[in-house]
């Protein structure tokens, strides 16, 4: 269906069996995210909570919790924006082939936005921000927050809604020191669009006019996280997903989307701004208290029958994985058109996405080299570590498809590959003093830390263990030695105290593997705060390491040599413990986990689901 409304989408999803509509009184304040993360984690249901504490408004959550009920929603549109994105990214395609592309032009003329006469439309009526549900979703968070917002802004220079930036930026409703009903805080970095058009309008010396979406179609949702195609608007993209129009007016010089369920205008002002956070965010960690803009509340309006669309940010996986999952199937082929070389990357999920990438490229320049090595992929590597939002990666392990086909989301296949392959003497090569996420806390302060590139190309040069080398038992001021997977072991090690003394410690644990003799079959040993956890699972393993660790600062190497500026080792060593200056990880409530229980029970609304969310 091309749902108009959020209605209509919640109506669909409960005719055909992917929607529960929840009768109980619910608290926004922790409940309702424990609910969803308890279903979430069954592979359960869209969640329509009819009675929110203190709010008129319902709340729906877990609409994406799958990649096939997704699909379902875009059932009808789903195909034809797969042909349009892939004729931006190859508008060849269309020569080649114009039979198969003939409805394109049908999907993309509809996909225009449409404006409508200037005024509120009727079925809007206005609110305050206190009147919105006021979900908080992890008990140390700074207040509310919007966390599925549809942010539009305009450039300046160009106004008009062709020029503008439709982005997915939290925003805070209340606490910290926001005035309720009049300030609000939006959280986003510089280099984003809004962030750019926040820049020209303090050239300016003007306020900057914001609009804040929540719901309507479920296509404006994902428009405005979509890495889109260059020339492509998120705008045009919402209606091309949607299959209709996205409609819009202006109100007091504000853009009001007129299928959206509520909207929030407001004005940020030239240095203004206001402590945000903290906030339980997708690494698994609480994003901490930072200054970012404040935006003034001009005005909050509500649709007739609005629901307001939630999630719940946390440590993956969570319900923007199967956003990652839609994002890639669209737009796959996008990052083969703008980096040429590449063959797959993959923003590893389970790592926090942003902390850890897997590539594959080619490699067309050994041939002419007497000795096989990473040459070519260095070169696309490069790009990928500067392009967009995979800049913001700390670890990239990347290799060439040769002789076996590989695919970089079998993980445990592909890191073996790589191991296998990898000369730790000259394959190692890092980025010092750069950037990273702006929500990784593991680095050397707000958005700075390293990065660093593991690549391999070749025979395979070694074999992995298979369980834990007797050199890596019993070591000084070591505990248990865990096998993670072949050829990477987890080491307990004792608390972290400071960097300062940190380094003569990982230096006698290095001399004191060299000592006992080679490990030649060993090549990644990470050391944690606990082995058994670490090792437990694949996800375990990739989550502590690589949100944990900033490759400058936490890599060490057993026989460890610079040579004209080269680092190299005989074995990593991963400094994987929780730093002192690291944010604090999300633990859930158990009060709050028992409190739901009277949901689960018989007779109440998610009875059905008792059995199924136990056993997750």
């Amino acid at each position: 269906m091309n749902y108009r409304n959020m209605e209509e989408c919640v109506n669909d999803l409960e005719k055909n069996g992917h929607l529960i509509r929840i009768h109980e009184e619910v608290d926004p304040y922790l409940e309702m995210a424990a609910i969803h993360m308890r279903v979430f984690e069954a592979g359960g249901p869209a969640l329509l909570f009819e009675n929110v504490k203190g709010s008129r408004f319902r709340a729906v959550s877990n609409l994406f919790g799958t990649v096939e009920r997704s699909k379902f929603i875009f059932r009808e549109t789903w195909e034809s924006t797969q042909n349009v994105i892939a004729l931006r990214n190859n508008p060849m395609q269309a020569l080649k082939h114009p039979f198969q592309y003939v409805g394109t032009g049908l999907s993309a003329r509809k996909a225009l936005p449409l404006k409508k006469s200037s005024g509120l439309p009727a079925e809007f009526e206005e609110i305050q921000i206190e009147d919105l549900p006021l979900i908080q979703n992890w008990q140390d968070d700074g207040g509310a927050f919007v966390t599925l917002p549809q942010v539009y802004s305009e450039d300046p220079e160009k106004p008009g809604i062709m020029n503008s930036n439709l982005g997915m930026y939290r925003v805070q409703l209340n606490g910290n020191e926001y005035e309720l009903n009049r300030e609000i805080g939006i959280h986003y970095q510089i280099h984003r669009g809004i962030g750019i058009h926040q820049e020209k309008a303090n050239r300016q010396g003007k306020p900057l006019k914001v609009s804040c979406f929540i719901g309507g179609p479920p296509a404006h949702t994902l428009s405005a996280v979509m890495p889109l195609p260059e020339g492509m608007s998120e705008l045009t993209f919402a209606g091309l997903l949607a299959g209709r129009h996205f409609s819009y007016s202006y109100v007091d010089e504000f853009c009001v989307s007129n299928d959206a369920d509520f909207v929030i205008t407001g004005e940020i002002y030239p240095d203004e701004t206001k402590p945000e956070g903290p906030f339980g965010d997708h690494l698994g960690y609480y994003s901490l208290t930072h200054e970012f803009p404040m935006l003034r509340v001009h005005k909050v309006y509500a649709r007739k029958n609005a629901i307001f669309p939630f999630t719940v940010v946390g440590r993956p996986p969570q319900e923007d994985t199967a956003f990652g999952a839609l994002i890639h199937e669209l737009t796959g082929g996008a990052i083969k058109q703008e980096i040429p070389g590449v063959k797959e990357v993959h923003a590893v999920d389970a790592a926090g996405v942003h902390p850890l990438l897997f590539a594959i490229g080619s490699e067309r320049y050994t041939p002419y080299q007497q000795v096989k090595q990473p040459a070519e992929i260095l070169t696309i590597a490069n790009r990928i570590l500067g392009t967009g939002q995979l800049s913001l990666a700390k670890y990239l392990f990347m290799t060439a498809e040769e002789e076996e086909i590989l695919d970089s989301h079998h993980v445990e296949h592909f890191l073996t590959y790589i191991l296998k392959r990898i000369n730790l003497h000259r394959d190692i090569h890092f980025y010092t003093n750069t950037t990273i996420d702006t929500l990784d806390y593991s680095g050397t302060g707000l958005n700075t830390g390293s990065k660093v590139i593991f690549a391999a190309v070749g025979e395979p040069k070694r074999e992995l263990c298979t369980e834990v080398p007797a050199i890596l038992h019993d070591l000084p001021q070591c505990g248990a030695a865990h096998l993670v997977m072949p050829g990477v072991v987890a080491l307990q090690g004792a608390s972290f105290v400071d960097y300062e003394h940190t380094e003569q410690q990982l230096q006698d644990l290095c001399e004191s593997i060299a000592q006992r003799g080679e490990l030649p079959d060993c090549p990644l040993i990470i050391l944690c705060d606990d082995s058994p956890f670490l090792s437990a699972t694949i996800d375990n393993f990739l989550w502590v390491t690589f949100t944990r660790s900033n490759p400058s600062h936490d890599m060490y190497g057993v026989n460890s040599f610079t040579k004209h500026k080269h680092w190299g080792c005989d074995n990593v060593i991963i400094d994987a413990r929780t730093k002192p200056h690291q944010a604090p990880p999300l633990i859930p409530d158990p009060d709050v986990a028992q409190n739901i229980e009277r949901l689960f029970a018989d007779g109440a609304s998610l009875s059905t689901l008792a059995r199924r969310t136990s056993q997750s």
